[in-house]
């Protein structure tokens, strides 16, 4: 594989309405950076009430003729869309590069990974089948059928700019409803690049609609009498702010919050292969990933020696500008993230923490003004420390030192978060323990970052999930569906006389 090309546009950043590009209404523009560079690269529009309003209108007049749209004819407007993506790969995570800093490489599996969601989302004729009961009473059918809600909108965070709408819209547009977008501002190009993906796939005008924007476009998003469903990822604040307002103001509401995901380790772990997951899943994509790994719960005496090995380690990341092949690690996305992360560090030591190796102050040759930070691990967390309770959202990895499997398992289930969680161990019985006592919504066996593939679907429990039903796969189509049973007679067969009684099957 040669070096990628670079995404360099300059161009300002608009809404995607009724089809076509379009500025917006409010005049607020948002500088977007190359975080790798930390220069500003573009601008970015910030929608208004207005703008919101002109999008949902556009689904709202799009949406009759889209769900009436038979399921198959929907499912080969998104098998073009799924080509089109496959072409556009390397492209789109040149953007994802470009404005999130996670290499390269890790951007294409992002990409990898959306794309599997509109694969699934492919074979909506299937999943939209409903039930059949004949002759549920006599001379009575009873079936079941689901149909879509109207306008659903998603808000996605700067993360994942590409997989996590794919997450949601592929799902939404094949159930037959039309969808407004709310990407982050931080890296928002990649929406308006798959907005004319689906252009060119043959999606009519309006069923698929970009406003950019900030917490202004949000609030009018949750109080738009028109739009009956919304989709979130975030922070837990947010997640729960979006779920109480959304439900407030009647709507359906899947709001995915944040994590504090922990790794166990076991005294009869492979060590090599746990020393190779946690660098990877604590520092991959800087740890700003809502599945990383940012705690190790060391069992008994296996501590020092994993601790001494994931030092060594980090000390070595490869820490460059991500567009780099050999890159392990880019930059932050923000240098506002970026103080974040080094305070939380220098918090940790004050908190009475052990830093054994210490990530701050990282500098990469030729890219100084980037938002780079190393590596960072510290031993000696308790739970009681900030450190351990809070999401960080950066590469560090806490460790805490407990005596056995028992401690382990209580100090997971005592996380406020229960996003993700993984288990190195090569007994089965501690596996199969593990599994079934831990309260998390998705678990690994010797697997770090757990993410489930697009026919299972994505979500935690506890304050990692606002909501009843996980993101993609066929809890997706449930949300973006609501279920009608129909009963039926023929005149033939219907009982003359009023009847005043509950009815009953005879």
């Amino acid at each position: 594989m040669g070096a990628p090309q670079a995404f360099t546009a300059t161009a300002e950043i608009g809404h995607y309405i009724g089809g076509r590009v379009v500025a917006s209404a409010s005049g607020r523009r948002q500088a977007v950076y190359n975080p790798a560079t930390g220069a500003v690269a573009r601008e970015v529009v910030l929608g208004s009430v207005d703008d919101v309003a002109a999008a949902v209108a556009a689904a709202k007049a799009a949406f009759p003729a889209w769900a009436d749209t038979p399921p198959i004819r929907r499912a080969r407007v998104l098998n073009s869309f799924l080509a089109l993506l496959n072409e556009h790969r390397d492209t789109i995570a040149a953007m994802l590069t470009a404005e999130h800093g996670k290499v390269f490489t890790d951007a294409q599996g992002e990409v990898s990974r959306g794309i599997d969601i509109v694969e699934f989302a492919c074979g909506i004729p299937q999943l939209l089948k409903g039930d059949f009961t004949d002759q549920v009473s006599t001379g009575i059918d009873n079936w079941t059928l689901r149909q879509p809600l109207g306008v659903v909108a998603g808000i996605t965070p700067f993360n994942f700019p590409c997989m996590v709408p794919l997450w949601m819209f592929p799902v939404a547009l094949a159930c037959g409803n039309a969808f407004v977008l709310k990407p982050s501002e931080r890296d928002p190009s990649p929406s308006l690049f798959m907005a004319d993906l689906l252009k060119q796939a043959g999606l009519p005008d309006g069923v698929f609609n970009v406003v950019q924007g900030d917490k202004v476009a949000v609030d009018a998003l949750l109080t738009h009498p028109d739009v009956k469903a919304l989709s979130f990822v975030g922070s837990t604040p947010i997640a729960q702010y979006i779920y109480e307002t959304g439900a407030h103001h009647g709507k359906r509401v899947q709001a995915l919050g944040g994590a504090k995901n922990h790794m166990v380790v076991m005294p009869d772990a492979d060590i090599e292969q746990t020393v190779d997951a946690l660098i990877g899943a604590a520092y991959g994509s800087a740890g700003e990933r809502c599945m990383a790994i940012s705690v190790a719960v060391l069992v008994g005496d296996v501590a020092d020696e994993v601790v001494a090995k994931v030092a060594a380690r980090a000390r070595v990341l490869k820490v460059k500008n991500g567009m780099e092949l050999d890159a392990e690690m880019g930059p932050i996305v923000t240098r506002q993230a970026l103080e974040r992360i080094e305070g939380y560090i220098a918090l940790g030591v004050q908190e009475g923490a052990k830093l054994v190796v210490d990530g701050r102050g990282f500098k990469v040759p030729g890219f100084e003004q980037g938002f780079f930070t190393g590596g960072t691990l510290i031993d000696h967390v308790t739970p009681a420390m900030r450190v351990y309770k809070e999401e960080i959202f950066g590469p560090v990895l806490c460790c805490v030192r407990v005596p056995d499997f028992a401690a382990a398992v209580q100090l997971v289930n005592d996380h406020e978060y229960g996003n993700g969680v993984a288990c190195y161990t090569r007994d089965g019985n501690v596996a199969r323990e593990f599994a079934r006592r831990i309260q998390a919504g998705m678990v690994g066996i010797n697997v770090p970052i757990p993410v489930p593939m697009a026919w299972h679907g994505f979500g935690g429990w506890k304050r990692s999930l606002f909501g009843d039903m996980h993101a993609y796969g066929e809890e997706g189509v449930r949300f973006y569906t609501r279920q009608k049973s129909i009963m039926q007679r023929w005149p033939e067969s219907t009982a003359k006389g009023a009847e005043f009684v509950m009815p009953t099957a005879k």
